[in-house]
């Protein structure tokens, strides 16, 4: 997969070209994603980093925005302590455990757990994720500082300094040292005509799927009090064909629970 770094103009050409060696990869300048044909896709650093497919047909960028767009429509409407994600969680009126979410992503889920009053520890394996995900942090932590509202859910995100692999990041851990532990792995899609949206399809190209995903359920166990959650679609078989205590379904995907003590009611 080949990928370069752009800078949306010359006022960003300084931190784009440090970002392009700090990942080792090539540094274009000041380009138009459009008219790149050597480079399937781009990092641009403008006022965001962004992830973006290159070409005249190209889709629209991907970028981590916990401020405003569906982010924020989620936080405002989306249901409270109701959502499964909350109930998957343990999460209710009262008890807000910490939670590690060992594989961040974009961050999303753990923005909405977060928004939900709990403190959440992010960690990503893959450089290009986790660069979408420190300058998303970034930028939330900038907004926070002059809207009441996301200040406190700012302070409860945190992402692990250093890009990491959950695996040997949890087996480094002693043992139940951590209340709850949330994994969402990338599972290969067996239809190629799956719906993706468009613009994630550069995400999707970038990041692959997590053919070691089975290896992460037993240091999961290993390290959490309370319980694991897994995340899966809702047809995909269980994580390292384990059973879990529990689960709670939704149209196309669920959250199975291993559980190993009960939360306090």
């Amino acid at each position: 997969m080949q990928l370069a770094v752009t800078a949306a103009d010359d006022t960003k050409a300084a931190q784009a070209q440090a970002l392009a060696e700090q990942l080792s990869l090539p540094f274009l300048g000041v380009a138009q994603e459009k008219s790149i044909e050597d480079f399937p896709f781009v990092l641009c650093r403008g006022d965001s980093l962004q992830l973006c497919a290159t070409g005249r047909k190209a889709p629209g960028p991907v970028k981590v925005d916990f401020v405003t767009g569906a982010a924020a429509h989620r936080r405002r409407y989306g249901g409270g302590k109701g959502q499964q994600i909350a109930k998957a969680t343990g999460i209710r009126s009262g008890f807000y455990p910490q939670i590690l979410d060992a594989t961040a992503g974009l961050g999303r889920d753990a923005f909405v757990l977060a928004s939900l009053g709990s403190e959440v520890r992010m960690l990503e394996r893959n450089p290009v994720v986790y660069a979408l995900l420190e300058d998303g942090v970034q930028r939330l932590r900038a907004a926070a500082q002059c809207d009441p509202e996301l200040a406190p859910i700012a302070g409860r995100l945190i992402l692990e300094p250093r890009v990491t692999s959950a695996a040997a990041w949890l087996r480094g851990q002693g043992g139940e040292t951590i209340p709850v532990i949330y994994l969402d792995p990338m599972f290969p899609s067996r239809d190629k005509s799956a719906k993706v949206k468009k613009e994630m399809v550069a995400f999707h190209e970038i990041v692959g799927s997590d053919e070691d995903a089975d290896a992460l359920l037993t240091p999961a166990l290993e390290a959490c009090y309370y319980r694991a959650v897994v995340k899966r679609p809702r047809l995909a078989p269980d994580l390292d064909s384990a059973k879990p205590s529990l689960r709670f379904e939704g149209k196309s995907g669920r959250f199975d629970v291993y559980t190993k003590h009960g939360v306090p009611g």
